[in-house]
């Protein structure tokens, strides 16, 4: 019985210990599961974090920045550069190693109490709090700002290997610094964008943040080129957190920033520029954008939008712009409205217009039109800006008076097919490639939603909007014979070898692509040559030279309807109209000084502006005649006068000449006075010989001049003008170049208050 009941016993002490076994077993299981699953969380999912903290810990990493390139003019003057300032950094783990006092040598410890350190004699380790003070004197900084530098923790809240403490400083501050000699306060060379000219090409220059990463303008659009890579210094620290002797430091060099060189010409964006602001003083205006282009290549030679800004001081002088908040007042301030902006171009379309009809053959110098002052189409009745109409006029006469009822006529004759598809071959509707941020493409209507209404409207140019930029690059190419060219500010990208020599990096090569014929393009010239003799564009015309333009007075649509009083008013113009060398844009956005038409408010600007740059070009290329746009001179009567008065009157006319025959009075003269020719051309003086011509002289083109003018320059050749009307003058009966006889009376028709 007792040897059972032992034995039942050893029976359950084997079933409780197998029991015991099983739980340890299970609990070992799931404790080396845990494990395991712990081990590889941390080995897969948190390797990079884990793997980045002991980096942190046995590296000291330093960045040392590239210095920004330049930005520079067609002609390499600077516009943005890199000043030559300082930045200090902490290199924490060699300062943290330099507070070890037992590690140093005697000369450095003597070092640290001839800066200003007590250091005791049983002493042997520094802290944060002893450096601290004397860094803060030698920046004028806050003691608190330096220590909170000197503790930098990382987001795990081991302490950081490194911290920036300030930049952009003098190096007057940052010698003060390296006098100091404290291991691992590095004092290197920092970059601080500075712009020469404060305002000037504000808007394409655009500007940078605290870090010298651009913001705005060529600055951000070419900023990879611009920032260059920047440099690092890495070493492996032991214990006591010094470089390992037995370790190399790796020390990357920064690569400095390349230059970028614009198209835009310092000089004629100065002409732009002043001449910009006068027309923002002194039609009280929203704003005003001029920009200049050169028609054959798409490069923009000015572009300037006032208000502007400083990019010295980027934020300064938002407050003067309406917005909800700072960031949207910014916002405006530093937008390029030449680019960014979208408007109904107006009467300035009509070009676009003018050139479907005669590339579609659907009309030509003799096709007639008729104003009686209103028109219906479609449910809507557009006017004429002339009370009453322009009657019956010819197709160079609808463009010259910018008749809107003649454009849609013009319009309906063309078709929505054709001129929709003329729209989208000229670039509405598409960004055209201007390489600046932020470029809007406007809205054009497709054609399957161009109702009736909408094509006569679109003819004379509302409904469809377009950005400055876009519009111009479509004139440009009515400009150099129909090639649509995309526009650009950037030249080429360059940086100098070792050597000093210089490396194109990059070329802006623009996409181009044929839209109109040399032929028809070269014949509607000549019809917006006559917008400025005898057009809306009279103001502009300047005595000597050919100018091609037109005009526009947009209503502006605000919350989706036409505001009363808003007007964007616009003159483009080209010049000279037989090979355009230059284009420009002149807009005037909301003029409040009572007058808005384009002919009021913006034409009078183009006269400066081309007179400037007509200037600055002819003495540029003054032994480049391809590239001069050199005056026309009427060659002035000279035929009696004793020879020596007869050259001083041709050189004061700035024509040269050949003297034929040994008499002292000139007799005779070839081309006869009131013939135009270039300036610096030579005018043949015969001294001996027959006189018999001497009634004879040409009748030069007077369209454009004053009354007075007209009458000065006719009536020393001897011509008798007779006048009709009041204004400039716009037609004339006897026609340019015709020989007539002294005494011949001509009669001249004036106009004035085009409006357009």
């Amino acid at each position: 019985m007792g040897e059972e009941k032992l034995k039942k016993k050893n029976n359950k002490d084997r079933a409780k210990m197998r029991r015991r076994m099983s739980a340890i077993v299970f609990a070992l299981t799931f404790v080396f599961a845990i494990l395991t699953i712990r081990l590889s969380y941390i080995m897969i999912v948190k390797r990079a974090d884990y793997a980045a903290r002991a980096e942190e810990q046995w590296t000291s990493e330093v960045k040392i920045d590239a210095i920004r390139g330049r930005i520079l003019d067609t002609n390499g003057k600077e516009l943005a550069v890199s000043a030559n300032v300082y930045r200090v950094d902490f290199d924490l783990n060699s300062i943290r190693a330099y507070f070890d006092l037992t590690k140093l040598s005697k000369d450095e410890i003597e070092h640290l109490k001839g800066i200003g350190i007590s250091i005791s004699a049983d002493q042997t380790k520094l802290s944060t709090s002893d450096i601290a003070p004397l860094i803060a004197k030698a920046l004028n900084l806050d003691v608190a700002e330096v220590q909170k530098k000197l503790d930098t923790k990382l987001p795990s809240g081991a302490a950081a290997g490194s911290a920036t403490l300030v930049r952009r400083i003098e190096k007057e501050q940052a010698d003060k610094v390296k006098e100091l000699k404290i291991h691992g306060v590095i004092v290197s060379p920092d970059t601080k964008r500075y712009y020469p000219n404060n305002n000037f090409l504000a808007h394409v220059l655009g500007s940078t943040n605290i870090d010298g990463k651009g913001l705005t303008g060529v600055e951000l659009q070419y900023n990879s080129y611009l920032a260059g890579v920047p440099g690092m210094k890495i070493a492996e620290l032991d214990k006591n957190n010094r470089d390992l002797p037995y370790t190399i430091s790796q020390f990357t060099s920064p690569v400095n920033g390349k230059d970028v060189t614009l198209t835009i010409d310092e000089n004629i964006q100065n002409f732009a520029e002043k001449i910009a602001q006068q027309a923002y003083e002194d039609n009280k205006a929203k704003a005003v954008s001029i920009l200049v282009m050169d028609p054959k290549t798409g490069e923009v030679l000015a572009m300037v939008n006032k208000p502007d800004f400083d990019p010295n001081n980027p934020y300064d002088g938002a407050d003067k712009f309406d917005g909800a908040n700072q960031s949207d007042k910014l916002q405006k301030m530093w937008r390029n409205r030449l680019v960014n902006d979208t408007f109904e171009p107006g009467s300035i379309f009509k070009v676009i217009t003018a050139i479907t009809g005669l590339e579609e053959n659907v009309v030509n110098k003799d096709t007639q039109f008729v104003d009686n002052g209103s028109i219906s189409v479609g449910g809507i009745t557009p006017k004429c800006w002339k009370p009453g109409g322009h009657g019956v006029q010819n197709f160079p006469e609808i463009i010259q008076n910018s008749c809107n009822v003649g454009f849609v006529e013009l319009g309906q004759m063309i078709g929505k097919e054709k001129l929709c598809t003329s729209i989208d071959k000229f670039g509405f509707g598409k960004l055209s490639g201007i390489d600046l941020p932020g470029e809007a493409k406007g809205i054009v209507k497709p054609v399957n939603k161009v109702s009736d209404a909408d094509l006569a409207t679109i003819a004379f140019g509302q409904t469809n909007t377009v950005n400055s930029v876009q519009y111009m690059a479509a004139f440009n190419a009515v400009a150099n014979g129909g090639t649509l060219i995309e526009p650009h500010v950037m030249k080429e990208v360059t940086h100098t070898d070792e050597n000093d020599v210089k490396i194109v990096d990059d070329t802006f090569k623009p996409k181009t692509s044929t839209v109109a014929s040399a032929e028809k393009t070269a014949e509607l010239r000549s019809y917006l040559e006559r917008v400025i003799t005898g057009g809306s564009g009279t103001g502009t015309f300047i005595e000597g030279y050919h100018i091609g333009g037109k005009t526009g007075t947009a209503q502006k649509v605000i919350n989706g309807r036409y505001e009363d009083g808003k007007y964007i008013s616009s003159f483009v113009g080209m010049a000279p109209v037989s090979d355009p060398k230059v284009t420009v844009m002149v807009t005037v956005d909301e003029p409040s000084n009572g007058a808005y038409y384009a002919a009021q408010v913006a034409v009078p600007y183009g006269k400066p502006l081309f007179t400037d740059i007509f200037n600055y070009l002819n003495s540029k290329f003054s032994d480049e005649n391809s590239n001069q746009i050199t005056r026309d001179v009427v060659i002035p009567e000279i035929r009696g006068m004793k020879l020596e008065d007869a050259k001083k009157a041709l050189k004061d006319a700035k024509l040269d000449f050949n003297i034929d025959g040994a008499g002292d009075t000139v007799v005779s003269v070839k081309p006869y006075p009131g013939y135009s020719v270039k300036e610096g051309a030579k005018i043949n003086l015969y001294t001996t010989g027959d006189a018999t011509y001497n009634n004879n002289v040409v009748m030069p083109d007077v369209r454009g001049y004053s009354k007075d003018d007209a009458t000065k320059l006719l009536t020393s050749l001897g011509i008798t003008p007779t006048f009709d009307g009041t204004g400039m003058v716009i037609d004339q009966d006897v026609a340019e170049g015709e020989v007539v006889t002294k005494g011949t009376s001509v009669k001249l028709s004036l106009k004035q208050d085009y409006k357009d």
